[in-house]
């Protein structure tokens, strides 16, 4: 029998998410498990004999435990314990880093090659070494360079140098489905023999090196993966971590937490890791490292001098800007279109409705209204017809219900007469005039009925589509890339904003209209402005917007938060996008301050 001196007086270990840690006391300790939990913003009582609290609060507060009356008698379960340790030694990393004191174990870039064993074959570039040295040189990392930068690459080099050392033996790798096609190119390239690489998709090869499984499996998958990165010593890689920015608030961050303190490396890829300010920067450090990211960038930003808060945390993370990359600027415009008076009435009479209905804590209801002024200010016509089955689950709307009698109701029955949107025919003569100079276009709108109906405007130009439903994505994608007769590529941001290049054939962008999501926005935009583009390539993107509508309402706010993201990131490129020369979209990505800028709007009307 274990007697009283060595007896369990506290034990600690994950909850069954690995996002909170489970206290469990005894008897005699009943009264001070219930103060030590009291102790903790985000404690709670489970029992009379257990509390939890939220992992992040307790590692970033691990001195609150010294109050516990039986030091001797604390028990750590194993994973929590290696976590513990793991983030003490993380601290002092980043301590450092954030002092501007080179550490003693600081690698340069001319060390790199000579780090990633006998098998590294891919070609590196001298921004490419370089911040493969400021990961390696940091025990967890994060890589903020735009796309195009060659992070894959980055991150399989600092994969390949750790499996040298002997300190992981295997990759996890969570991506959008359509990055798929860019690691499996990476793996295959960059090493002497191929890396032994499996896509997670009902099946699974216990034995892959590389496992890639993208943001929307996770959820149900994570009894399996924990396992796998439990099997052996593993590095997990978040690309286009933007994806998981609400940390245990979603379900993409939730999951991405619970497996995070598994791996014995963590690195998040991103060219967009701030899209709706400092919270989402918050949520990846502190998957990065759990229970300092996210004070250390609340700290930073604390005083609104954003300068300064670049200059804490740019040890932390690497960045290569498009200006490193040698890219000649966007041209960026937006156009105004005027609407007809009927469409202009219509949006009037809905924004009226609207202002008397929708209560500020409503944040579906408010959605959906961001959604219904948007297609308002497109085309009133799409209001009558709902949202297709195709969109994004977030963008499905139901019809518009119109009560007989009501001002827009008599509105609505003379639409037919009046349909045709400003928007799409301003798209239509951009496209055309493209085509007769031999330009390819890519046109983005939200709604796929927006693009079935450009679709059929744009017939005599051999549109390609793609969208959510769309079952020949890359045979489309190859007739724009290759068809000669094909001078149009119709989109959606949610469906092709990420993971494929067209700088090769496409030079110009006409943005129909655009809703709330800043980093959608930006990755969208590097689909034709990113590495390889010829010397002198002039690549034009044109925004149509409508005066006194969301549309002012989206732009205003997108400069907002492309600002905060270059001015963080120190990367003016970022902050001129923000400034659209002017020329004679929970749904729609609303996020806090969103709202009150669409309550304004509404209100004003």
């Amino acid at each position: 029998m274990t007697n009283e001196a060595t007896e369990t007086s506290l034990h600690l270990g994950f909850d069954e998410t690995r996002t909170r840690v489970v206290l469990r006391t005894t008897d005699q300790y009943q009264q001070d498990l219930v103060q030590l939990a009291a102790r903790f913003r985000t404690g709670g009582q489970l029992g009379p004999l257990s509390a939890s609290v939220a992992l992040d609060e307790l590692l970033a507060d691990l001195s609150v435990l010294s109050g516990w009356p039986h030091h001797e008698g604390v028990e750590w379960s194993p994973e929590l314990r290696n976590l513990v340790a793991s983030v003490i030694q993380d601290a002092n990393t980043v301590e450092t880093r954030l002092s501007h004191a080179a550490p003693p174990d600081e690698i340069a870039s001319r060390d790199v090659p000579g780090m990633l064993g006998d098998t590294w074959t891919g070609e590196l570039s001298e921004f490419q070494l370089r911040d493969i040295a400021k990961l390696l040189s940091l025990q967890h990392g994060a890589n903020f360079s735009v796309p195009g930068a060659g992070k894959t690459r980055v991150a399989l080099a600092v994969y390949a140098a750790q499996k040298t050392q002997g300190r992981v033996s295997r990759v996890l790798v969570v991506c959008p489905k359509s990055a798929y096609e860019s690691w499996r190119y990476e793996t295959a390239v960059c090493f002497r023999h191929p890396l032994r690489t499996h896509v997670l998709d009902g099946s699974m090869d216990r034995w892959a090196e590389v496992l890639i499984v993208n943001y929307e499996r996770l959820d149900r998958s994570l009894a399996t993966l924990a396992s796998w990165l439990k099997a052996a010593p593993s590095m997990i890689i978040l690309d286009e971590a933007h994806r998981m920015k609400l940390g245990a608030r979603g379900t993409y961050g939730a999951a991405c937490m619970a497996l995070g303190p598994l791996a014995k490396r963590r690195l998040i890829l991103t060219g967009t890791p701030a899209p709706n300010g400092a919270k989402d920067l918050e949520n990846l450090l502190g998957f990065v490292w759990p229970g300092h990211g996210q004070r250390t960038v609340a700290r930073a930003v604390a005083g609104g001098d954003l300068a300064y808060a670049s200059s804490v945390l740019r040890p932390l993370f690497t960045r290569t800007t498009k200006q490193e990359l040698g890219l000649p600027p966007v041209r960026l415009r937006m156009r105004y279109v005027d609407m007809p008076p009927l469409h202009s009435e219509i949006y009037t009479s809905l924004v009226g409705g609207i202002g008397r209905r929708t209560a500020r804590d409503d944040l579906s209801a408010l959605g959906k209204t961001a959604l219904r002024l948007l297609m308002a200010a497109t085309s009133p016509a799409l209001l009558l017809e709902g949202a297709s089955k195709y969109e994004p689950l977030a963008y499905q709307l139901p019809p518009l219900e119109v009560p007989e009698g009501s001002s827009l109701y008599s509105l609505m029955q003379n639409l037919p007469d009046y349909e045709l949107s400003p928007k799409y025919q301003e798209a239509v003569a951009i496209v055309a005039e493209n085509a007769r100079q031999g330009r390819k276009t890519l046109v983005w709108t939200t709604f796929v009925r927006s693009l079935t109906t450009l679709e059929r405007m744009l017939e005599k130009y051999s549109p390609a589509v793609v969208h959510g439903g769309t079952p020949d994505r890359d045979e489309q994608l190859r007739r724009f890339r290759e068809d000669p007769s094909c001078a149009v590529l119709l989109s959606n941001p949610a469906t092709l904003g990420e993971g494929i290049s067209l700088h090769q054939v496409c030079h110009d962008a006409v943005y129909v209209d655009r809703d709330f999501m800043a980093g959608r926005f930006l990755q969208s935009l590097d689909r034709i402005h990113r590495l390889g583009l010829a010397p002198g390539t002039e690549t034009r993107v044109t925004v149509l917007a409508v005066q006194n509508t969301i549309d002012e309402v989206v732009a205003a706010r997108l400069d907002q938060k492309l600002e905060f993201m270059g001015k963080i990131l120190d990367d003016p490129t970022v902050q001129q996008l923000a400034d659209l020369q002017e020329e004679p979209s929970v749904a729609a990505g609303l996020a806090p301050s969103d709202i009150e800028a669409l309550l304004r709007h509404v209100g004003s009307r």
